[in-house]
């Protein structure tokens, strides 16, 4: 797929280093192989040094180096200290004592987001062997999200056959992963976010439209209320970004449609970013346009961390985490 191919050649010349925690686990040992072999992403596996080993001979792997490898067990004395001084003053606040400090590290999970908090890596990849909820607690108490954000969210980049939708058949869709009923404040926030993301991956000028069953007041409604407040909202965020709402999906998305719907709307029916007004809205539109309009959907793009951690369906393929992981890394253009 061209877009993958230039996400990945961008990937590669930022020359990022990703954590990967379920280092031992196959497909992410031999995606890492790859990664590293391309030069997509400068790659570092955590857990045992020897049981990665022994998974490297038995595929015939080439490229992962004891170097590449942390032994959360056996990480150095002065690593400890710094992470757990860290930590301890990130969230003393909330219990977290030397002692559970300690403990948190020999987690690869927990690892790898403090990790990234430090400057030692610059995103994470999980969730081949691990459920969301556990790839997002130590990202959410120790990378913590973006300044001016407060909500995580995921963001799908839709590849769709007709291309005089969007940017040439390419659209992004959010929020479509996390946050179920997100408030007015919280929605410009994963519009401001998905633009972000738009820039950063795709080298898209975002367009966004924000979505609801009324176009400029032709339905009344508190969830209508609520889309045309956080409209509001992420003009205020960003002054500059094109953004336009309360809009239905046709005068979203439709250069005719919104002539009639929304005359003077600075979109014109062009919108290459559709933000939903709740998860499950964005979850059924997602699906719905991958099956019918035969779309490839990838993601979902985590966004709204203050450094990014991303989470991988746990069906995933080898190269799924790759393509995970090269997203990754040019998430750190923000």
């Amino acid at each position: 797929m061209e877009l993958i191919y230039k996400i990945r050649k961008k990937a590669a010349g930022l020359n990022r280093k990703i954590v990967l925690p379920e280092g031992a686990e196959e497909r992410t040992i031999q995606a890492a192989d790859f990664l590293i072999a391309e030069g997509i992403a400068d790659v570092i596996l955590l857990g045992s040094k020897g049981r990665i080993k022994v998974e490297a001979e038995r595929f015939g792997l080439k490229h992962i180096t004891d170097d590449r490898v942390i032994d959360p067990y056996r990480l150095p004395d002065a690593d400890v200290e710094r992470y757990v001084e860290m930590m301890v003053a990130l969230r003393g606040n909330k219990g977290v004592t030397y002692d559970i400090a300690a403990k948190q590290l020999q987690d690869s999970l927990y690892l790898a987001s403090v990790m990234v908090k430090a400057g030692d890596a610059d995103g994470a990849v999980a969730g081949a062997v691990n459920y969301t909820g556990d790839v997002l607690r130590p990202a959410l108490q120790y990378v913590k999200t973006a300044p001016g954000i407060s909500v995580v969210s995921g963001a799908f980049i839709m590849r769709i056959p007709d291309k005089t939708f969007g940017d040439g058949g390419t659209i992004l869709f959010a929020d479509c992963a996390v946050s179920p009923d997100p408030t007015a404040q919280q929605l410009a926030e994963i519009a401001i976010s998905t633009a972000r993301t738009a820039r950063s991956i795709v080298g898209l000028e975002p367009r966004v439209a924000m979505l609801s069953f009324s176009t400029r007041g032709s339905a009344k409604h508190p969830l209508v209320d609520k889309v045309a407040e956080a409209t509001e909202i992420a003009r205020r965020l960003d002054p500059n970004l094109i953004i336009d709402g309360e809009l239905q999906a046709d005068a979203a998305i439709v250069p005719d449609i919104a002539e009639r719907k929304s005359p003077g709307s600075r979109l014109g029916g062009r919108a290459n970013i559709l933000i939903f007004p709740s998860l499950e809205v964005g979850n059924i539109a997602y699906k719905l346009v991958q099956r019918l309009a035969h779309a490839d959907a990838i993601g979902p793009v985590l966004q709204g961390m203050a450094s990014p951690v991303n989470d991988l369906s746990r069906g995933c393929s080898i190269d799924d985490i790759i393509n995970v992981v090269a997203i990754t890394a040019c998430q750190t253009s923000i």
